[in-house]
């Protein structure tokens, strides 16, 4: 509603200015908001939008290409905003962010590959080099992706992008080059702590340019980076440092690094698009493309860009005020075991099959590097079945629900991973205590990693939808949660199956895994739309003003 003043004749025929009460349509607002203020319910279907909306804003709807679904958030009609972007420019973005996130957990595996030649090298024991190094620098990972994602809500992606990898490119050649364990452990634990951002601050990316409907099925595409990631080294360097040494393993992926970097410098876009503000690009763009290029890269143009965004106190205060949502906090909870075990066995399980029989199966180098293959193919399974088996759930949800979203609908792939992840954990107990054939390891090991990478996704998913707003501080409390329950795995996981029994370890941890899922994500699907109600973050991020 709005006044209008105009011109009129009255009955005298002067000439007189009358004020009106006019309604004006609002679907302008409206849709720029509608999916943060109506997280976890979107209308995505055209003749439903029509029922909720009405025809004035269905008609202003723009849809996917092929005309069937509504898109959220909507475009504006700026060539600059990252949703208008063509597809080959977006993608290559996910790619150099999905490259970037494998940095940080393929450099932390490569010290698995290395870990009986590092305690040889400074003559301690296994033990002592996975609870200095390994253990530390997992833990050093969560809370370096909280600060990541503060430093990107005020500045932007790129320049945060670029720094952290840029420094922990830089700790990582220390790491080849370190005279002494203690400045190892410190190089190692530095290089986890900056290298970390993109597994957090990808999400931004993946939400800044692909709409709502094909977000999960690219959210898969990074997730499978960086839970693909810790393998990858064990596996390629295992073969190395058994026929060279394993200062030879850090320079390899230090060469990664740089490579990531150069990417980053040449092809890497910031994609962050204010479009709550009435001028998304208050800031005149220099008339020289390279001067352009520079001040985006470095950061100039988002210290600029800060007053224009959330204060320092609100991007500090934000995780006290999102962390403890029963919604949010108890599917963190869930995640973070199921994710955290998984670490533990990919942390002890060189120790595992090296040891002599009968703890182990006295594999050597080579064998050792060659098992650590089994979780990348299984990765990779689990990424092309959770890619279409996340958009068969959404379509047959939204079409059974009358074109509408309902975010709890995510869930429903917890339901396919968690048995497969109890059956490859007691697979895995069984085939150490049991001195099963190699081949039960194998299997067992790829189940559960592939059920990994199915209910990360979904999990992932399912917090975005929530907290739209907050999709950086949902990633890192999920990549808090995953490090918080993974990095103390190790230093438990050997001495209670070397007293106790493999099979009664991992058969307790897919126990604990399988009881919060019933506790867990039924209550969710039952009571996940009052929770949200009642729970919302309404405010959010006016990219600024965070209200609860």
């Amino acid at each position: 509603m709005s006044e209008e003043t105009k011109a009129q004749y009255n009955d005298d025929k002067e000439l007189i200015l009358v004020t009106e009460e006019v309604i004006r349509p609002s679907f302008e607002f409206d849709l720029l908001s509608y999916h943060e203020t109506n997280a976890g319910r979107l209308v995505i279907d055209l003749a439903e939008a029509r029922i909720e909306f009405g025809d004035e804003v269905a008609d202003n709807l723009k849809l996917s290409e092929d005309g069937t679904t509504v898109l959220w958030p909507q475009p504006r009609d700026d060539p600059e905003d990252p949703q208008n972007w063509s597809n080959f420019r977006k993608n290559l973005q996910l790619i150099i962010v999905t490259l970037a996130a494998i940095v940080p957990d393929f450099d932390s595996g490569i010290g698995i590959a290395d870990i009986f030649a590092l305690s040889v090298q400074y003559d301690t024991t296994t033990g002592v080099i996975n609870n200095l190094t390994s253990n530390w620098s997992i833990f050093l990972m969560g809370w370096g992706g909280v600060f990541g994602v503060m430093l990107t809500r005020r500045y932007g992606r790129l320049p945060v992008l670029f720094w952290s990898q840029f420094l922990a490119q830089g700790f990582l050649v220390q790491c080849a080059l370190a005279p002494n364990l203690k400045t190892f452990t410190a190089m190692r634990c530095l290089t986890a702590f900056f290298g970390v951002c993109p597994q957090v601050t990808g999400i931004y990316i993946v939400t800044d340019l692909f709409p709502f409907h094909l977000q999960a099925r690219k959210l898969n595409i990074w997730t499978m980076g960086f839970i693909l990631s810790p393998f990858v080294s064990p596996f390629a360097f295992g073969f190395m440092v058994a026929r060279t040494g394993w200062r030879w393993t850090y320079g390899i992926g230090s060469i990664y690094g740089a490579v990531v970097v150069i990417l980053i410098v040449f092809l890497g876009e910031e994609t962050m698009y204010d479009r709550r503000l009435s001028d998304p690009k208050p800031i005149p763009r220099p008339a020289s493309t390279l001067r352009y290029r520079v001040e985006n890269l470095v950061g100039i143009t988002g210290a600029r860009m800060a007053k224009y965004r959330s204060s320092w106190m609100e991007v500090i205060s934000v995780w006290f005020k999102l962390v403890w949502r029963p919604h949010l906090f108890s599917i963190l909870l869930f995640e973070a075991m199921l994710f955290g075990f998984s670490i533990g066995v990919n942390v002890t399980n060189a120790v595992f099959v090296q040891l002599a029989p009968p703890l182990g199966y006295g594999f050597s180098q080579f064998a050792t590097a060659g098992v650590y293959g089994t979780p990348i193919v299984a990765v990779i399974i689990g990424e092309l079945l959770g890619r279409y088996f996340n958009d068969w759930v959404m379509r047959t949800c939204v079409r059974r629900n009358s074109g509408v979203f309902e975010v709890e609908s995510r869930l429903w792939t917890c339901y396919i991973a968690v048995p497969l992840y109890m059956c490859g954990f007691i697979l895995i107990g069984a085939a150490f205590q049991n001195h099963l054939s190699v081949a039960v390891l194998v299997m067992g090991w790829g189940i559960a990693e592939a059920a990994v990478m199915i209910n990360t996704v979904a999990v992932y998913a399912y917090c975005n939808d929530c907290f739209p707003r907050l999709q950086g501080e949902i990633s890192a409390l999920l990549t808090l949660a995953r490090v918080l329950g993974g990095f103390s795995v190790a230093y438990f996981q050997i001495p209670w199956a070397t007293k106790y029994g493999a099979l009664q370890t991992f058969g307790c941890e897919a126990a604990i895994v399988a009881g919060l899922f019933l506790l867990v994500v039924p209550i969710l699907q039952y009571k996940g739309r009052s929770l949200r109600r009642r729970f919302s973050f309404e405010g959010a991020v006016k990219q600024g003003n965070v209200n609860t």
